[in-house]
């Protein structure tokens, strides 16, 4: 029986192998390795080193789809795979190899390093690599190489945010020393003067006032505190989210202005404004309010009696409005500049009056904004002032109008456009169909048809506000004719403008300028 010829070759095989043998087991290998797979991971190679005059590199036939370049390219080049070695791990590869020296006994090695494929794409390699001998010392070197980028990669990412995870866990840890100091020490003096004023009854009138009116701030400024931290600690799990609604920016700027006048009297300041009408905001009303107001009072607290505070408001830009905060106080020292917005610093100092500060609220600030996808930034000189700025999303000025019948959909849009053009008008012909586009766009106004395909008009209205709770946008309510039910169904969810067919043309103009202005 004849026995098959036999393709790897064992440690005894190869130490009696002569050149003669050596090259039919050459050949052997090159109908081998051509035929694995695509599918491999893995590229085999074999190579000679020195044997005599004969040297030779034979590469599996799936290096292409593994590295991008054919065993032949490989060879062709200068210094073979080394060639293609990012230049930073040369020294380590060529190291590597340099453990296969004659002089020493290891047999075996493994390495990483990185190559620039044929797109010009880095990857990470892996490669092991066995060295077989026969009695005349190194026959022939085998080797794989598996493509490793994928896991490098995800364990970059991976390192990545446990360094981030650490640097968090540092800030906090240090930010929760800072403010356990700070939430502590008020007390202390608030308790020495209560058992002052409980102790002494010889205390004068004045020094009781004295001592009351401290503890009044020192309390009213650790509520403060207490409640930014609520308010940032609830951001952060996600119990705060911002619910974005189109807003006025003017109304914004006259509640923070009106909420600010005592401070501003006491101090003999005047707040100017400088706010288009025509400009509307996508945000939450309470937070922007209080981004808003906590820069303004930080002017107001910073200025000299007798000064002025300017607050502006226009367009960044296609997509995002800019707040604009200007005073002339004592400006921020370039010393302490880098401290601005770092919640973990707590970074506090008093106003022209001696007004104390929790130091959280312009980090409070930058998390407002950066939750609405805007940015704060500020510009400031010693002695001179600051301005602070910081954009939100613009809300762009558009009218939904939710109509089945072409016919009167398109004389609405007619008159709409004719007589509102810096309005965008958006058409639905159903319900579901408006029900998504309002709660992501928010429109200035809503026009909708009662008689709708798949939900009538009142269904529609109840079911934005099932799924947004402070869904505020005014709504006119079209009707096919007087119905005292329909009415007051509209009526019980809040809808106030509710108009019969035929709709006069200028009675529907007057109306959408009564939502709008």
């Amino acid at each position: 029986m004849n026995k098959s010829k036999n393709t790897v070759k064992s440690k005894e095989q190869i130490d009696n192998l002569n050149p003669g043998y050596l090259s039919t087991y050459i050949n052997q290998l090159l109908e081998i390795l051509p035929a694995i797979p695509d599918s491999f991971e893995d590229v085999f190679w074999w190579s000679g080193v020195k044997y005599g005059k004969d040297t030779y590199c034979i590469y599996s036939g799936n290096i292409k789809k593994v590295i991008g370049y054919t065993g032949e390219q490989i060879q062709s080049l200068p210094e073979g795979m080394k060639s293609l070695v990012i230049r930073e791990d040369i020294p380590s590869f060529i190291k590597a190899y340099d453990v296969l020296s004659p002089l020493r006994r290891t047999n075996f090695f493994e390495h990483i390093f990185r190559i620039r494929n044929k797109d010009n794409n880095i990857l990470w390699l892996k490669e092991k690599v066995t060295q077989y001998k026969n009695l005349n010392g190194i026959l022939f070197l085998k080797g794989s190489v598996m493509n490793i980028t994928e896991f490098k990669e995800r364990e970059e990412e991976l390192s990545r945010l446990v360094e981030d995870k650490q640097n968090k866990i540092f800030t906090r840890d240090n930010f929760l020393s800072v403010l356990s100091h700070d939430l502590r020490a008020p007390f202390s003096s608030i308790l020495g003067f209560t058992e002052v004023l409980m102790s002494d009854p010889n205390l004068s009138e004045s020094d009781r006032n004295e001592y009351l009116n401290f503890i009044h701030d020192s309390a009213s400024n650790q509520l403060q505190l207490i409640n930014y931290l609520l308010d940032w600690s609830n951001m952060q799990i996600g119990r705060l989210n911002p619910v974005p609604q189109r807003i006025q920016a003017q109304n914004i700027v006259f509640n923070c202005i009106s909420n600010l006048t005592g401070n501003a009297i006491r101090k003999n300041i005047e707040i100017k404004s400088n706010v288009p009408e025509s400009i509307f905001i996508k945000a939450d009303e309470r937070l922007i309010l209080q981004a808003l107001t906590n820069l303004v009072n930080n002017a107001i607290k910073f200025s000299q009696e007798g000064k002025s505070v300017l607050i502006k408001v226009d367009r960044f830009n296609q997509d995002m409005v800019e707040f604009v905060i200007i005073d002339e106080g004592i400006g921020i020292p370039e010393s302490n500049q880098s401290k601005i917005f770092k919640f973990e610093k707590l970074f506090s100092t008093r106003g022209t009056k001696g007004e104390k500060g929790t130091g959280l609220g312009l980090s409070l600030v930058r998390e407002i904004v950066e939750r609405h996808g805007g940015q704060v930034w500020f510009y400031s000189k010693e002695g001179k002032g600051s301005e602070f700025h910081f954009t939100v999303p613009s809300a762009e000025n558009t009218i939904l109008l939710v109509e089945n019948n072409k016919e009167e959909y398109f004389r609405f849009e007619r008159i709409i456009k004719e007589q509102f053009p810096q309005f965008k008008v958006i058409g639905a012909d159903n319900g579901f169909e408006a029900i998504n586009y309002v709660l992501r766009q928010h429109p200035s106004v809503i026009i909708s048809a009662h008689e709708l395909p798949l939900m009538n008009g009142v269904q529609f209205i109840k079911s934005i506000i099932r799924g947004d709770k402070r869904f505020n946008t005014p709504v006119i309510a079209l009707i096919n004719s007087y119905d005292e039910n329909v009415i007051k169904s509209y009526q019980e969810i809040g809808v106030k403008i509710i108009l019969s067919k035929p709709v006069d043309p200028d009675k529907l103009a007057e109306n959408i300028s009564l939502c709008i202005n």
